[in-house]
């Protein structure tokens, strides 16, 4: 059987990273019957960490592009917690994004739809979901977003 999410990936020309390992006491995911939790994912590319201020050094669509970096790391989560298997990933229930940014910068939405787009370019209607999207003064390392996430599985 053809995995239709890893066939639309290749399509799109997107690859997933290895799920990033915990960096401290937690578990990068939980699972509850058919929900799996999955911890907040950094904005890191093949050049390492994508770091930066909303509003001060980074633009909106600078932001956008990391907060898609968070995406592929929580699919890559997925993955792992369905032991390589995506077809098991029925839905993405929520999203919630972190946006590092200055006191007066108010396009946090704009930023976090980087994921959001993409969920829905990968996995059509079973990538639309609840969310939210917050200013954060800081994240960890620096980085420009961080995006945790809530998902269906079998």
């Amino acid at each position: 059987m053809t995995n239709a999410i890893e066939a639309r990936l290749a399509e799109l020309g997107v690859t997933l990273p290895d799920a990033p390992a915990p960096a401290a006491n937690y578990v990068p995911f939980v699972r509850t019957g058919n929900q799996l939790y999955v911890s907040g994912q950094i904005s890191s590319g093949p050049d390492g960490l994508i770091v930066g201020k909303l509003g001060d050094s980074l633009t909106t669509e600078q932001g956008a592009a990391a907060a898609k970096t968070c995406a592929l790391s929580l699919l890559a989560q997925v993955r792992a917690a369905c032991g390589g298997d995506l077809t098991r990933l029925k839905r993405v229930v929520k999203l919630v994004g972190f946006v590092n940014s200055t006191a007066d910068y108010v396009e946090q939405p704009k930023v976090v739809n980087g994921a959001s787009d993409f969920m829905v370019e990968l996995l059509g209607d079973a990538g639309r979901h609840a969310r939210s999207a917050v200013s954060a003064a800081s994240l960890p390392l620096g980085v420009a977003v961080e995006i945790e996430g809530i998902f269906e599985i079998e």
